[in-house]
């Protein structure tokens, strides 16, 4: 069981090397997911005590204020009996601390690397290994200590920012929570015990701790509080004894200091029946047998988590692709590949495997039609209009029979006007084409990493638009110019010929022009162009079509092409420029991944041991 704690470890102190503490990440992280024991309490909780005690050793920071300003991961060893005990910082590998005191002076120091010698505090963790035949295998999380106050030197924020940092740890489902309280404060007004119960408010994952127990005031004691009346946890309460700020003057040994902790509890009539799961000793052996059982039933979720992380980050990996090619033939060879790919995602969009290219048909279903329904057709085929442009046709000689001029200006006045229509229509699909160049560029991966190559194919698809659409506007526009030029004449064969369409000899020339003669010019008129716009309903999307969607298909990057073989290579090498930023991703993915197959296989090897 003790190398499910050592396996924790290494994985422990391979993220932080990589810079995985927890905090968010764009990322995947492994941190999160290994169980651990936080150490929480408020200043002058007797934290620094209790955690020392567990060690055997004195090498905490000590003084006034907020004295751990970062998290520090301790990992206790437990080595073979006679072995010399040290310490080893992860961020000195080589270095073996033999000095408690100067343990004690490089956390202040490193502290302070990271912070500066201000008081503001840092979420990046120190790590700190002890090998001693004196511990069980262990590790616990110091944070800093909880406040109510700022003092001089702190910024305002430093009471909510130390709340958070805390928070961000005991929150996590798979944190371990090592409430410190005072015994001789009332557990009401607990720093521990109330952050604690806001993230874990069954009590499931918190371990309460009391101290300070010996320094009681006369007549009370803590045996409610240990046999969880007072406030009930899954696990049993410990009590602990710490060295009086006296004895750590004095430098009393910890191994005294153990024996008289264990005294204390056997002889003081209150705690006697409670002794044997009191003391220092006692509560580092608990959290030992605590930590491995929690590790041990996490192990299938860290496997999967594991094993579902190695597939995403190879997957992402060789979306970033290799690094490119030497010679001009290799790099004009993939630029021709990452431009087909582009394009084949574009034709993709158009041809309905992607989405995008149904709102094209919406252009023709929707918008065109609604478009020829606004024509305000009402306007040229006004009374007073009519009667403007048939007398104006009949010029000088009235007409005879039928207003035949009086016929083609207005017919052609009016269509005229569907070309706003056309016109906005090849407009609308042009602007949804470029649309969907945007779209195809972002979803080609390999454009990602070449931002030179992005931008050029980008412009170059949008100038081949550009062209198609200057062609499409001027075979659409000529469809309307046709049906103006030319008028379909059986229309007007079938009409009905009444002896007031086609002149009663009776009335004078004049009364050709009476309102009623005029109306049903109107409607002739008005009829024949509804039939005009319903033709080029369904011409214009075919030019449109044939013009634009057809040639894009076909031709979006023949000129790119054409340009690319002319290249000198030191453009070639310009187009395939790495951003910066992909080259730090992968080389932050390559090392995550090397991190995630290291722990699989110490994983699986423990998880088949077990």
């Amino acid at each position: 069981m003790e190398n499910l704690i050592t396996l924790v470890n290494k994985i422990q102190r391979a993220c932080t090397a990589l810079g995985d503490y927890g905090e968010a990440s764009a990322l995947p992280t492994l941190w999160d997911s290994l169980p651990s024991i936080a150490v929480v309490g408020g200043q002058s909780s007797g934290k620094s005590s209790v955690l020392e005690s567990i060690v055997g050793k004195d090498f905490l920071p000590r003084g006034s204020g907020i004295v751990t300003r970062r998290p520090l991961v301790l990992q206790l060893h437990k080595s073979e009996e006679g072995s010399r005990e040290y310490a080893e910082f992860l961020h000195l590998p080589r270095k073996r601390f033999t000095d408690f005191s100067a343990v004690r002076r490089e956390i202040q120091d490193e502290t302070d690397r990271e912070t500066g010698r201000s008081k503001q505090i840092s979420s990046v963790p120190i790590h700190l290994s002890i090998y001693s035949p004196n511990v069980v295998n262990l590790t616990l999380i110091d944070l800093p200590g909880l406040t109510k106050v700022a003092v001089e030197g702190q910024p305002d924020s430093i009471v909510h920012d130390i709340e958070n940092m805390v928070r961000s740890y005991i929150e996590k489902p798979n944190c371990i929570i090592l409430a410190i309280s005072p015994a001789n404060q009332d557990l009401a007004t607990s720093d521990a015990i109330k952050i604690s119960r806001e993230v874990d408010p069954t009590g499931e994952r918190t371990l309460g701790v009391l101290t300070k127990i010996d320094l009681m005031d006369k007549g009370t004691d803590a045996v409610d509080m240990l046999e969880g009346k007072s406030y009930r946890l899954k696990f049993p309460w410990v009590g602990v004894v710490n060295r009086s700020q006296a004895d750590i003057n004095k430098n009393v040994d910890m191994i005294a200091a153990r024996r008289r902790e264990r005294e204390y509890f056997s002889n003081t009539p209150e705690y006697k029946h409670l002794a044997h799961r009191m003391g220092s000793e006692h509560l580092a052996k608990m959290l030992s047998k605590h930590l491995e059982t929690v590790i041990k039933s996490r192990i299938p979720s860290i496997q999967s988590l594991i094993n579902k992380t190695v597939s995403e980050l190879e997957t992402e990996l060789s979306r970033l692709g290799k690094p490119v090619a030497a010679d001009a033939g290799g790099k004009l060879y993939m630029i021709m590949e990452i431009s087909r790919a582009f394009d084949q995602t574009y034709k993709d969009h158009l041809d309905g495997v992607r989405p995008g290219g149904d709102k094209i048909y919406n252009v023709f279903d929707n918008q065109l039609p609604a478009a020829l329904k606004r024509l305000q057709f009402d306007k040229q085929l006004a009374m007073e209009n009519i009667r403007k442009i048939i007398t104006e046709a009949d010029g000088y000689q009235p007409h005879l029979i039928a207003p035949e001029q009086g016929y083609r200006r207005l017919i052609e006045s009016t269509i005229i006007t569907i070309r706003g229509p056309a016109e906005a229509a090849v407009d609308a699909v042009h602007a949804l084409l470029k649309d969907l160049i945007h779209k195809a560029i972002s979803e080609t991966l390999e454009l990602k990493q070449y931002p030179g190559l992005r931008v050029e194919v980008g412009n170059a698809a949008i100038e081949s638009l550009d062209r198609m659409k200057e062609e499409s506007k001027k075979a659409t526009l000529q469809l309307v110019d046709m049906e103006c030029s030319y008028l379909t004449v059986d229309f007007f064969r079938k009409l009905p010929q009444d002896v007031e369409k086609g002149g009663n000899p009776t009335h004078s020339i004049f009364d050709r022009y009476n309102d009623s003669y005029l109306r049903r010019i109107g409607t002739t008129v008005l009829s024949y162009v509804n039939q005009v716009c319903a033709s080029l309903r369904n011409s214009i999307p075919k030019s449109i079509v044939y013009c634009q969607v057809r040639e894009a298909k076909r031709n979006l990057l023949v000129h790119f092409f054409t340009e690319l073989g002319k290249m000198e290579p030191k453009r070639l090498s310009a187009l395939l420029n790495e951003d910066p930023a992909i080259m730090e991703r992968r080389t932050a993915l390559a090392k995550r991944l090397e991190l995630y197959r290291a722990a699989q296989s110490e994983i699986d090897t423990v998880a088949w041991s077990k």
